[in-house]
């Protein structure tokens, strides 16, 4: 009898012609398995892949310049809908998807797609498990982190789908070994908790804590939700009596 099917948790990258479907398309998807060994530990698992696909539309100068993505090269590649639901519910059956602020790939891969598949957001998990980082991005953590066994070229170019899911699944692996599976769900549905302020002005920069009450009380109104969960969080901590 063969041996069981490994867990999987598939990460995934998508490029797009902009950031609002249905005004906006998917032009190529990325992907990167980590997967859990006979040891309990989570490794990098098989080789990834990506696949292009016609968004349906021209891809804007401003996107293109990110990606380099040009129309004649997704002018033959299959739609998204022919190509999403393999990539996103592939076999062995993964327990959840992964993406570097994954609520931006969440928008394109929709619980129809996905067959309601949970999320990790790694985004927000680094903001948990490293906060003294400097900043967030894929890449920052990428150099600052030096994954064990990321292969420098393989994670090249930048903003390309494939790429971008093989880095992200560097910090996956590290996440899941660190604090495990149902962790990081945990922390992704939630808002980000941000370790620093990032709003403009004299506080930016600081630690919550070290914000005055006046400060923290004008960040509980934020339009951002991750920077009004921070301060409530803060508040919470400090008692609950601001605002």
């Amino acid at each position: 009898m063969p041996p069981p099917a490994p867990q999987i948790i598939r990460v995934i990258d998508l490029e797009t012609t902009g950031e609002a479907p249905p005004l906006h398309g998917v032009c190529e998807i990325g992907w990167q398995d980590v997967a859990m060994g006979a040891d309990g530990r989570w490794e990098i698992y098989g080789e990834g892949g990506a696949r292009l696909v016609n968004p349906g539309r021209p891809i804007p100068p401003l996107t293109q310049a990110i990606h380099h993505i040009l129309d004649e090269q997704v002018a033959d590649a299959p739609l998204w809908h022919d190509v999403a639901r393999s990539v996103l519910d592939p076999y062995p059956k993964r327990v959840a998807l992964a993406a570097h602020r994954s609520l931006y790939e969440e928008k394109f891969c929709t619980p129809a797609l996905t067959r309601d598949a949970p999320w990790i957001c790694t985004w927000k998990c680094a903001l948990r498990l490293w906060p003294d980082t400097p900043a967030f991005s894929n890449q920052l953590l990428r150099y600052w982190r030096k994954p064990e066994g990321l292969e420098h070229e393989r994670g090249l170019p930048a903003h390309r789908a494939f790429p971008d899911a093989y880095v992200t699944a560097f910090h996956l692996r590290d996440m899941l070994n660190a604090v495990g599976l149902e962790q990081l769900l945990a922390w992704s549905r939630l808002p980000g908790l941000l370790p620093r302020v990032i709003r403009p002005g004299l506080d930016r920069g600081k630690e919550w804590h070290e914000i005055s009450d006046d400060s923290l009380a004008i960040m509980l109104g934020d339009r951002d939700e991750d920077v009004r969960f921070t301060a409530e969080t803060e508040r919470a901590r400090r008692g609950g009596g601001i605002g």
